[in-house]
């Protein structure tokens, strides 16, 4: 079964950088304890500090669709940095495996 990858690209409002770090810091260690979590790094432009790219890992698509549900994404990404972003961008990507040994 392939591993689900999500890659999101945020862009806060001039200046809310900190802000949205500090919260996204909280929603790593949260995310990190979600059963279906393989991965879930925040990364964080060191030319533009309110730049972040965000790379997550799931067993499949079914623990994706329960993350995007969790209490936490609620907390902190809906109602904390959503609204401080000034754009927003996330693609789903599935392994590439190389086939099996002969």
């Amino acid at each position: 079964m392939a591993v689900l990858t999500v890659i999101a690209q945020y862009l806060a409002k001039h200046g809310k950088g900190d802000e949205i770090a500090a919260t996204l810091a909280l929603h790593v260690a949260a995310t990190r304890k979600e059963a279906g979590c393989i991965q879930f790094v925040v990364s964080r432009s060191g030319k533009d500090p309110d730049r972040f790219v965000l790379f997550e890992q799931y067993v499949d698509e079914a623990a994706f669709d329960a993350h995007r549900v969790s209490p936490h994404f609620d907390r902190y990404i809906e109602n904390k940095v959503v609204p401080l972003l000034a754009e927003r961008a996330w693609d789903v990507y599935t392994t590439v495996d190389p086939p099996p040994a002969r």
